[in-house]
């Protein structure tokens, strides 16, 4: 039944110069060396089992959280995918059971035209540690871990639908 399913999407790369960019802005204090070998060590997701409806997300940054801190990690990731198909970015369940980990959003939602934004469509998560303080040290990430994972849903439009506005980029991007 798997190999039936409909194939809507290709994960890629973002250029160097976008993520060096982004990485400029959400991760200051990372060098441009070690945001080109971050760049060479982004995993392009996969699913882990043939039954598996998420695909992992990979850090390519080693970065710690406290309690009751956030992070944004640029993914270096962007999705190309079939109109009428959104990607959900959600927290990985073991993560949140034993971490209490979150994505800040709670739920991320890409859109099919996120893509061709001016941002080339560059997937950013940001992370929130939940713990309380008392309840342990800071917890490491390594680079090449699964901290989220992302899965595809297609979706519908009311028959009443007027929509025509194109998209620029990101959060915010669509006016609202």
């Amino acid at each position: 039944m798997i190999g039936d399913l409909p194939r809507i999407a290709r994960f890629e790369k973002v250029s160097i110069s976008r993520f060096r960019q982004d990485v400029s802005r959400w991760m200051p204090w990372v060098s441009q060396e070690e945001a080109d070998a971050a760049y060479e060590r982004i995993v392009l997701p996969a699913r882990a089992t043939a039954g598996s409806s998420g695909y992992d997300i990979r850090t390519p940054f080693s970065f710690e959280l406290r309690a009751g801190e956030d992070i944004t990690v640029p993914t270096g990731l962007r999705c190309r995918m079939a109109e009428g198909w959104c990607l959900l970015l959600m927290p990985r369940s073991g993560l949140g059971f034993r971490l209490y980990t979150r994505l800040a959003n709670t739920l991320g939602n890409i859109d099919s035209d996120y893509y061709s934004a001016d941002n080339e469509g560059h997937i950013a998560v940001k992370f929130r540690l939940e713990l309380k303080e008392e309840e342990g040290a800071p917890h490491p990430f390594a680079a090449g871990a699964a901290v989220c994972q992302g899965v595809f849903l297609p979706f519908g439009i009311t028959e009443d639908d007027r929509a025509d506005a194109g998209r620029s980029g990101g959060f915010g991007s669509t006016g609202q």
